[in-house]
């Protein structure tokens, strides 16, 4: 009984290890910087949430991935673990929080918790990234 308890609090560990430090995830940016290239033209997207949250890990890896990709995108994460005014500035209650901006700085799209991939690729051609 005892081997199967300490197997598995193993197991357990090491998937969290495997998922933590697999794929890279955004690396984040100080709120003051991030908030300073919206409205400039171009779409926004920040990701808000916390190196420490596993919903907010997996999506800052598939938005590292998206970003390695497409070189052009403004995509933002946005500590809040670290940067706790950032949260009440964007008005954030849960994390994570994706937020979308038009080239002149509207929020156009607001949501909470993890994007799956098509949901994502949809959201990013209809605000035209």
């Amino acid at each position: 009984m005892k081997k199967s308890m300490i197997l598995g609090i193993a197991l357990t560990l090491g998937l969290n290890a495997v998922e933590m430090h697999g794929r890279p995830m955004l690396e984040a940016t100080p709120f003051v910087q991030a908030k300073s290239v919206v409205g400039k033209g171009k779409p926004v997207l920040f990701e808000v949430g916390s190196d420490s949250c596993r919903s907010c890990r997996v999506m800052g890896k598939r938005l590292y991935a998206l970003s390695k990709e497409h070189l052009g995108y403004l995509i933002r994460f946005i500590n809040v673990k670290k940067e706790r005014e950032a949260a009440t500035a964007l008005k954030v209650m849960m994390i994570p929080t994706q937020i979308f901006f038009d080239g002149n700085g509207k929020e156009v799209y607001r949501h909470v918790g993890i994007l799956e991939n098509t949901e994502l690729d949809m959201l990013l051609k209809k605000y035209q990234f």
